[in-house]
């Protein structure tokens, strides 16, 4: 059996755009039905939703599991494929980015990446030797199948797919050496802590923030890498999509949650009753 080939690697590196979706709900079930709804990618977030390494690893699980019903039963929407799982580790780490691999993510995305140093210590940590310093221990780890991948330590390295987040100042003087580093396939963006860099807490469609959000894709197109962000409107979506970003999570499993059922709450209000409070979009 071979490694299997990261597809969403793949498709970036093809400039082919992702559309994608953010879990922050940290529960398997739910992960599980949104699975199944033909996303190219999930993000399971791991900085700022309850979640620790078991919660990641049930959530891998029924992300897998909602692929292999839907291959078996063409449960997928016309054209779609199966939903390719992200983790965002709270921290950069090296320790920890060894777990969330051996967990079995291959595509991983980084917070809070402010220089090239920092870039080259992720690239390292997501490697085996003698690329990186990735610890050895596949024959404990669901990345290899618990070793059914026979040829996974050495084919392990090319199939990781390393995003880094850039979102402060300090990171958009540097996102040109960022995205140049060998190793780092995507960068990044992040709206709401870039507002508040910038001076601008809370505000991400400032004027300011909007132009340098689409100065970062630029660069890093130039870079021949890929650019990302979250939006949580469509016409921020279609925004960032049209300016070149390739890999953008268009909505959070959170906000659908709450919007959905105010929206459902709202038809069954007298006329006159207050509504709930709106939620004002993150980013």
């Amino acid at each position: 059996m071979q490694t299997p080939t990261n597809l969403f690697k793949q498709a970036m590196a093809q400039r082919q755009a992702q559309i994608g979706l953010w879990l922050g709900l940290a529960d398997a079930y739910s992960a599980e039905i949104l699975a199944g709804t033909g996303y190219d990618w999930l993000l399971v977030d791991g900085e700022h939703a309850p979640n620790d390494l078991r919660s990641i690893l049930h959530q891998l699980q029924a992300i897998a599991s909602a692929a292999s019903a839907a291959s078996a039963t063409s449960a997928l929407p016309p054209g779609a494929k199966a939903s390719h799982p992200i983790a965002r580790v709270p921290v950069g780490d090296t320790a920890l980015i060894k777990q969330y691999l051996d967990l079995g993510v291959q595509t991983l995305l980084v917070p809070m990446v402010d220089t090239p140093e920092q870039a080259q210590q992720l690239v390292r940590a997501t490697r085996y030797a003698p690329e990186g310093v990735r610890g050895m221990g596949s024959a404990l780890a669901r990345s290899s199948r618990w070793q059914a991948y026979p040829q996974y330590v050495h084919e392990a390295n090319q199939q990781i797919c390393l995003l880094v987040q850039a979102e402060t100042v300090e990171a958009m003087a540097n996102l040109d050496a960022i995205a140049a580093t060998p190793g780092v396939d995507g960068v990044f963006i992040g709206p709401a802590d870039l507002s508040a860099s910038m001076g601008h807490p809370g505000n991400a469609g400032h004027p300011d923030v909007q132009a340098a959000i689409h100065d970062g894709i630029r660069r890093i197109l130039a870079a021949g890498k890929a650019p990302g962000i979250l939006a949580t409107t469509e016409s921020q979506a279609r925004q960032w999509l049209a300016a070149g970003a390739l890999f953008v999570a268009v909505g959070v499993d959170t906000m659908l949650l709450a919007s959905a059922a105010q929206d459902l709450l709202a038809r069954f209000r007298p006329p006159g009753a207050s509504p709930a409070a709106a939620h004002t979009p993150g980013y």
